[in-house]
């Protein structure tokens, strides 16, 4: 559909490197070991009690059969302002919700092939980038120590918590920056673990809640390698100044990634390590010239604990996702400055972006594309008219007219259409409380650099006319001619297509193998406090010479 403008509003925007595995946990009748983290409130329907009758346990632990939900210990422990079991804090506003629909009765007592389960699920938690600590490991590994009604406590509270994280995120939508508010959708994990107290398998049930896409797959099965070398003491740095000795340490630092076979050692900078090393470069976000730079350096340099964080990380921001993704849909990853249309689950065109600068970042968030905007204007915000336009009209008079740009009786400023115009020639409509879109830019030189985080916060698009052809279904040269007429003309898709702006320093590449990029926005370690929450490495930073700082 095609819609001739005459005048279009337009806006821009602006450890531990390891996680510490719990080395043992008992296994013990009427208990099992856990470690947690409390989760957080969802709403949704109440559940349906079990069919099984639970008995009552009084504030010792004696069994009282005839006891009612108003004098068991679970009810007198869920009145409290702040419950705890064993020492560790509680979700009460969760636990409420189960257990008063189960009478405040324990509802573990008598399962024990079902805790197990829970527990073998909650114990396996490291391998999906979560530490079982934050799962109530602790006193759950000693269970003869805690009352009945603690025990019971622990596992549901266990069960709620982990099940939140795998299901939202660790770090779910509520508690993260305004500007990063990507996330798969309600999830009511009072519902799910109500559902698998029927199930002889509670903990099948629980991991069930994680994505199950290939990309998670793919970053889970790196992140377990990665622990695995990171476990066994990681690999050696590069500290030979020169000859077959510092090449061999490159050809070790590649084999330990698996850039090169294990023991390939010629010493020399041979073919088959310049091809290792463009691998390494090209899976870092580095130009691939097989040469050893400073930004190549510095990336050998990074620990293997580090990597481990980082593919946490990269798992963590999976988790926001929604766990069915549109088989058609636009992907901005602005971390690593591309940007990937996919038709039926299938890559069909990449391209590089230029995204926000580091002061004016881009935003994390879900949108649809819903129609292509030829010869658009461009509506200067007026925060960026009142910093980079008006204090030069004084020193300017003509700078408006140079620039193309007319003054509205209300005092804000438009740049007309044009071949110089900031949106270029096409703009692709969204709708976002950010005010975020994808364009094209006259500024054409960006797209070369290696750093590519140049805008007020939009995305500006390399090859704008091909995507601008694959979500309006014709050929190039029907745009070309749309925009030969020089008139301002929206063409609506015939469907929106879904777009996703990400931020994913680690992430699934291509082949399924895990790539990495600098932590250019500094937003790692706000998420990294959530996946371990105990003292930290600086993750990696966002300038080749040095890691950030925490």
């Amino acid at each position: 559909m095609r819609t001739r403008l005459g005048s279009v509003g337009v806006g821009i925007v602006g450890r531990r490197g390891l996680f510490g595995a719990v080395a043992a946990f008992a296994l013990v009748a009427g208990g099992i070991g856990l470690a947690t983290a409390s989760a957080r409130a969802e709403t949704g329907p109440a559940p349906t009690p079990p069919t099984a009758t639970p008995t009552a346990y009084d504030a010792a632990g004696t069994a009282t059969p005839g006891a009612t939900a108003a004098d068991t210990d679970i009810k007198r422990r869920l009145d409290q302002r702040d419950p705890t079991a064993g020492g560790e804090p509680l979700n009460a506003q969760l636990l409420r919700r189960f257990y008063s629909a189960n009478g405040y009765q324990l509802v573990w007592d008598g399962r024990q092939d079902a805790a197990k389960s829970l527990w073998g699920a909650v114990s396996r938690a490291d391998q999906q980038g979560l530490d079982p600590a934050m799962f109530h490991a602790g006193p759950l590994a000693n269970p003869s120590a805690l009352s009945p009604a603690d025990r019971d406590l622990l596992l549901s509270d266990a069960f709620l918590s982990y099940g939140d994280a795998l299901a939202r995120g660790a770090v779910p939508v509520e508690d993260r920056p305004s500007d990063q508010i990507l996330t798969p959708g309600p999830v009511d994990v009072v519902a799910a673990l109500q559902a698998a107290m029927t199930s002889p398998n509670p903990g099948t049930a629980l991991e069930a809640l994680a994505p199950n896409t290939p990309q998670y797959a793919a970053l889970r099965r790196d992140y377990v390698a990665y622990e695995a070398t990171a476990k066994a003491g990681g690999w050696r740095r590069v500290d030979a100044q020169s000859g077959a000795e510092r090449f061999r340490q490159f050809q070790q630092r590649l084999a330990a990634e698996g850039y090169l076979p294990a023991g390939y050692a010629t010493g020399k900078y041979d073919d088959t390590t310049i091809a290792a090393m463009r691998a390494f470069q090209e899976r870092h976000g580095i130009e691939p010239d097989g040469k050893l730079g400073p930004a190549t350096m510095a990336e050998l340099d990074v620990g293997a604990d580090v990597r481990v964080q980082q593919l946490a990380l990269g798992l963590e921001r999976y988790r926001w996702l929604p766990r069915k993704l549109p088989p058609t849909r636009v992907v901005v990853n602005t971390a690593s400055e591309n940007l990937v249309f996919y038709r039926d689950d299938q890559q069909a065109f990449r391209t590089r972006v230029v995204v926000g600068e580091t002061d004016k970042q881009t935003p994390e968030f879900q949108s649809t594309i819903n129609s292509v905007l030829y010869n658009p204007p461009w509506n200067v915000p007026y925060s960026i008219a009142m910093k980079e336009i008006f204090p030069k009209l004084d020193e300017e008079p003509d700078y408006l007219e140079r620039h193309n740009m007319v003054m509205r009786d209300n005092g804000s400023v438009t740049q007309l259409p044009g071949a110089g115009t900031a949106l270029g020639r096409l703009k692709f409509e969204m709708e976002d409380r950010f005010d975020v879109y994808l364009h094209d830019t006259p500024l054409r030189n960006l797209f070369g650099r290696d750093n590519r985080r140049q805008s007020h916060g939009c995305v500006r698009v390399q090859n704008p006319r091909d995507l601008a052809s694959l979500l309006l279904g014709i050929p190039v040269e029907d745009i070309n001619k749309g925009i030969a007429g020089g008139e301002t003309t929206r063409h609506m898709l015939r469907a929106p297509v879904a777009v996703f702006l990400v931020y994913q320093t680690a992430f699934a590449g291509d082949d399924g193998q895990a790539e990495f990029r600098r932590d250019a926005y500094h937003r790692d370690e706000g998420i990294l406090r959530y996946l371990i929450p105990a003292e930290q490495l600086p993750v990696a930073g966002p300038d080749a010479a040095a890691q950030r700082r925490g």
